[in-house]
C-alpha cells in the first residue's frame, strides 16, 4: 500500500505561465484516495457561504455584463469577479489572474485562482499595498502591509471572514503574499486597452505610506 507524501513546492512567478501556491486535498477523491486539485472558480462559486463571505472583502463574483478593456493576443477574457471600486479580476489562459481597474491600470496579481483567492483572504487590502509601492519598492509594499494590518477597520469581522473561507475551502496560508504579489505584477507582461485602444498603466502607485499620516504613524 503507497503513502501520499504531502509536498511543498514553491516556484517563482512568471506572467506567461501558471503558477500553483496550494492544493486542495479534499476537493474530489476516487478509489485510490484523495486526488490534489487546485482551486477553480466553478469550484469556488458553489459554496455560497464563502461566496458571501467574499463579498465582505468587496469582491463579488458576477461579471460585468459588457467588456470595457481588451487584452492584446486574448480575445473574449474570461472575467471571473470584480471589487467595489469597478475592477475586474480576469482568468488568463496561463491561468494567471488579472486585475483591470477602473482607473487605468492593470496586471497580473497571482499565479493562480487559488494564490489570487489566498491573496484577498490574508490581505484584503491588496490594492492599497500597490498604491502605496513607491513606484514598485518591495520594502515600501512590507511597510503598507504592516500598517494596513494595524489599522483594519471590523477587525474582528474580516478575521472572522478569513477563518470561514480558509476552512471552507481548505485553504491553506500563503508564506509570503506580499512578495508574490510584488513578483506577478513586476512581472506582468499582459497589455490591457481600454476600448479607444489606450495601454493601461502599471498597478504600482507612487505614493508611500510616509504620504498618509495615519498609516506613517501605524508603522511607526
Amino acid at each position: 500500500m503507497c503513502e501520499a507524501a504531502n509536498a511543498a513546492i514553491s516556484l517563482q512567478i512568471r506572467a506567461h505561465e501558471p503558477i500553483f501556491s496550494g492544493v486542495r486535498q479534499n476537493a474530489r477523491s476516487d478509489l485510490k484516495g484523495a486526488v490534489l486539485m487546485p482551486l477553480t472558480p466553478e469550484v469556488l462559486t458553489a459554496n455560497s457561504q464563502v461566496v458571501a463571505r467574499l463579498g465582505s472583502l468587496d469582491i463579488s463574483f458576477t461579471p460585468d455584463d459588457e467588456s470595457w478593456f481588451t487584452i492584446d493576443g486574448i480575445e473574449g477574457p474570461r472575467q471571473v469577479g470584480s471589487d467595489g471600486s469597478g475592477g475586474a479580476f480576469v482568468l488568463l489562459p496561463s491561468q494567471n489572474v488579472l486585475y483591470v481597474s477602473s482607473e487605468g491600470r492593470a496586471g497580473i496579481i497571482a499565479g493562480t485562482f487559488e494564490a489570487f483567492i489566498q491573496l484577498v483572504v490574508v490581505r484584503p487590502y491588496w490594492l492599497d499595498i500597490l498604491k502605496f509601492s513607491a513606484g514598485g519598492d518591495l520594502a515600501e509594499m512590507r511597510r503598507a502591509a504592516d500598517a494596513l494590518e494595524a489599522t483594519l477597520d471590523d477587525e474582528d469581522e474580516v478575521n472572522e471572514a478569513r477563518e470561514q473561507i480558509r476552512k471552507g475551502l481548505d485553504l491553506p496560508e500563503p508564506d509570503d503574499p506580499v512578495g508574490a504579489l510584488y513578483e506577478a505584477v513586476a512581472a506582468s507582461d499582459a497589455i490591457v486597452r481600454t476600448t479607444d485602444g489606450s495601454p493601461f498603466t502599471t498597478l504600482f502607485n507612487r505614493f508611500s505610506i510616509d504620504n498618509n499620516p495615519m498609516l506613517r504613524n501605524a508603522a511607526a
